[in-house]
């Protein structure tokens, strides 16, 4: 250690210990070898007085070596500890309590060379810019701990000062530089593996990152030092001085403010590659270098693949790109003139094998003075197909509710028209000449009952009627009419697997589902052909996945529909579900068959996947969930019930609750026909203030489930506290478990759907009273 000339203690020493204590024991025992002899005591006393003397010798003399071997000890340790931080790499300090340097290593000479301090906050004035603070801190922390430690950023970089408490009150400093971080602004560049310097105006070079050190080998001030010609021709070789000799570079300037810029430096091994093509070619990444005008000057491998194009002259990035939302030379312009952000874009590839996005990034570099434009593609396809996926799913989701709400209110005046020609035909007999009027309206408000539970079907809103079915006998019972649709040109094959399980689904709709699939087939085939219609068990051991959908192991039920027709294209493959969607000409088609067809099968816990070749046939494949027979309780076999005529006379008193005048019209006149007794109310509140009269004796509850204000088994439930035997029949143009699926279940109530008729609104009346 060098000590200060000017300080108390020059250098770092090692205190001698005490003597006192070996004096004092020195001086008794000769005062007590003494003594008899100068006071004449007896001989018994005065030899007693010397063999304490001489032992009080003895016990100095082994203090005295024990004191030395110590002493020892600690110097060899003093020593080894000066010597290791004589030569320690990082400048240290040992100060007093009051800061003042009592010593340091050569490290801290050479590092703090400008200017001699006495005080270690004088020294690091020229680090840190409030030097006493920091000290204060660290010094307080190791004087609790016995050493403390802080990275402090400076204008210079990053600092680690360290400090130790020593023996005697001393404390010892430690002063690091440490590798700076990457802080995403210029320096940050350090973490970047290619070779990059940052140059001024005027040619100095401000910045070097390490791999730019590691190439050239030290640090360069100045361009002129660097390249052997200038100036720097970017997007071409230009060759530098290392201290390895000359090296051929492919510069890549990138223009920044206030006057720099940036030179990325990549090595290029001229031996195998042409001088104009090594920089692109061998790059891993797709880039193109385009003019201002758009016309492709060059292209490496990378972006061919991507791009699936070949080198030639007449190329342009708008013949390969489209889907900016502008024009093409706009974007090319702004930013060769710098007045575009550095965004990236993404961008669909006019290619006609498959879709393709990319991401495409633009940086202006300048080559022999005049601006050049470089992007960097990115394959985005994965990116863009997800997004579109979950656009596509929050779409349907709006349109699925959309068409459950119209189908709903459509289901209120479906209700309001057949009930009240159903009244109607209660008045006339087939001889009045308003009769066959009548008769049409009944059954065309039927076919737009049918329109309605298609929407129902494609929102999955409608009520279903489970059965456990065999689907051999469903296509049995359906094949006649099938070769109805299909005609004489066509061919309906059905084959079955002789091994078939149950499985429990709404027998019509399934029904309408192979028609919808059946009659597409034949349309897809004007020329004639086949149509194969396979059912199959199946046993999934793990669990299929396939087009964002994933079909649990387990036991299944499979239908396959396949023709021999045009096929269809593969970019309209995810479009076929959806709703109004078609492939046929205009007027054709509707676009509902499939999409109801999907929501029918996803109601029914099933799934339905689609496969198509071009000109070769497609191949509609259904998933039925087999109907476990231990897990759902066994549908006894009903008796044969004998059709019995709707009755004509009815006793009871009916609470109707319908927020719809007309249906509310229509359905009291019918139930008063019928002889019961009908109190309405419009809305949950007025049927709770009417039955607050105790005295009134309420036999049914019919109720709509939707209303404004509390909706209908809330109501029910709050009646049903007072009046827990009364029966309860609710309608809605809704499916019956599209709300309240949370809820518990109301006791003693039925379920009527929307658009009803006179009869079964009586009959479900009478059978609840019954």
């Amino acid at each position: 250690m060098t000590g200060r000339p000017t300080s108390s203690v020059p250098s770092l020493r090692v205190n001698t210990p005490e003597n006192k204590r070996l004096l004092i024991v020195l001086l008794l025992a000769g005062a007590m070898l003494v003594a008899p002899w100068a006071l004449e005591w007896p001989d018994r006393v005065s030899r007693g007085m010397l063999a304490v003397s001489l032992t009080l010798v003895a016990v100095a003399l082994l203090m005295v070596l024990q004191s030395r071997v110590r002493l020892n000890a600690r110097a060899m340790a003093t020593d080894l500890l000066t010597g290791f931080i004589e030569k320690d790499a990082t400048p240290t300090f040992v100060t007093d309590v009051d800061g003042s340097i009592h010593a340091c290593n050569e490290a801290a000479v050479k590092r703090f060379s400008e200017g001699k301090q006495e005080t270690l906050a004088g020294t690091l004035r020229s680090v840190l810019a409030n030097p006493t603070a920091v000290l204060f801190r660290l010094q307080s922390q190791a004087a609790k701990s016995g050493a403390a430690r802080e990275d402090i950023v400076t204008r210079r970089g990053h600092v680690r000062l360290a400090v130790h408490q020593m023996q005697g009150g001393s404390f010892l400093w430690r002063v690091e530089d440490i590798a700076e971080r990457s802080s995403g602004s210029g320096r940050g560049a350090e973490a970047v593996p290619i070779p990059m310097i940052t140059v001024g105006r005027s040619g100095a070079v401000l910045f070097m990152n390490e791999a730019a050190r590691k190439l050239i080998g030290e640090r360069v001030k100045s361009t002129e030092r660097l390249f052997t010609a200038l100036p720097v021709n970017p997007g071409q070789l230009n060759t530098i001085m290392t201290q390895s000799g000359p090296v051929d570079v492919l510069a890549t300037e990138l223009n920044r403010t206030q006057g720099r810029s940036e030179l990325y430096l990549m090595e290029v091994d001229t031996s195998g590659l042409s001088a104009s093509s090594s920089g692109f070619e061998s790059l891993p990444v797709p880039f193109l270098k385009v003019a201002p005008s758009g016309d492709i000057l060059s292209l490496n491998k990378m972006a061919q693949r991507l791009l699936a194009v070949e080198p030639r002259d007449d190329l342009k990035l708008g013949q390969l790109m489209e889907g900016l939302g502008r024009p093409m030379s706009d974007w090319l312009r702004d930013t060769a003139a710098g007045l575009a952000s550095n965004k990236s874009e993404f961008l669909r590839l006019s290619r006609r094998d498959r879709e393709v996005f990319v991401q495409v990034t633009l940086t202006r570099t300048f080559e022999e003075g005049a601006p050049v434009l470089i992007a960097v593609l990115n394959d985005a396809t994965e990116l863009k197909t997800l997004e579109a996926q979950f656009v596509q799913s929050q779409k349907m989701q709006a349109i699925g509710q959309l068409a459950g709400g119209v189908a709903h209110d459509f289901n209120n005046l479906l209700t309001a028209i057949s009930g009240h020609c159903d009244l109607l035909l209660l008045r006339h007999d087939q001889g009045d000449q308003d009769y066959g009027d009548l008769i049409q309206i009944h059954e065309n408000a039927n076919r737009a009952a049918s329109l309605v539970s298609q929407l129902l079907a494609f929102s999955r809103k409608q009520t279903l009627q489970p059965e456990i079915l065999d689907v051999r006998d469903t296509l049995s019972d359906l094949t006649h009419l099938l070769n109805r649709l299909v005609g004489e040109k066509v061919t309906l094959t059905l084959s079955h697997d002789p091994v078939m399980r149950s499985i429990r689904a709404d027998k019509r709709q399934l029904e309408q589902v192979l028609m919808n699939l059946v009659v597409n087939a034949r349309d897809a085939m004007p020329n004639g052909g086949e149509i194969r219609v396979e059912t199959e068990a199946v046993t999934l051991t793990a669990p299929l996945e396939r087009d964002r959908a994933k079909v649990p192991a387990g036991d299944w039920v499979t239908i396959r529909v396949s023709d021999e027709g045009v096929g269809i294209d593969p970019d309209k493959m995810q479009k076929v579900f959806e709703p109004f969607y078609t492939t046929k000409r205009t007027g054709e088609g509707t676009g509902l068959g499939l999409s109801t067809a999907y929501g029918i099968i996803k109601q029914t816990g099933g799934y339905i996947f689609i496969d198509s070749v071009k000109d070769h046939g497609t191949r509609f494949t259904l998933f039925f969930p087999v109907h476990k027979q231990d897990a759902v309780e066994h549908a006894p076999v009903e008796a044969p019930v004998e059709e019995t005529a709707a009755p004509q006379h009815g006793e009871g008193v009916v609470l109707l609750v319908e927020d719809e005048a007309p249906v509310r019209a229509f359905a009291s006149r019918a139930l008063r026909m019928r002889g019961y007794t009908v109190l309405e109310a419009e809305s949950a509140e007025d049927a709770l203030r009417t039955l607050e009269d105790p005295g009134l004796s309420v036999d049914v509850f019919v109720t709509d489930v939707v209303m404004p204000g509390m909706d209908g088994p809330s109501w029910v439930r709050e009646a049903l506290k007072e009046r827990p035997d009364t029966r309860v029949v609710f309608v809605s143009g809704y499916a019956e478990g599209a709300f309240g699926e949370t809820d518990p279940d109301v006791p003693n109530s039925v379920f009527l759907p929307k658009p009803f008729s006179l009869s079964q609104l009586t009959e479900t009346v009478h059978a609840q009273l019954h």
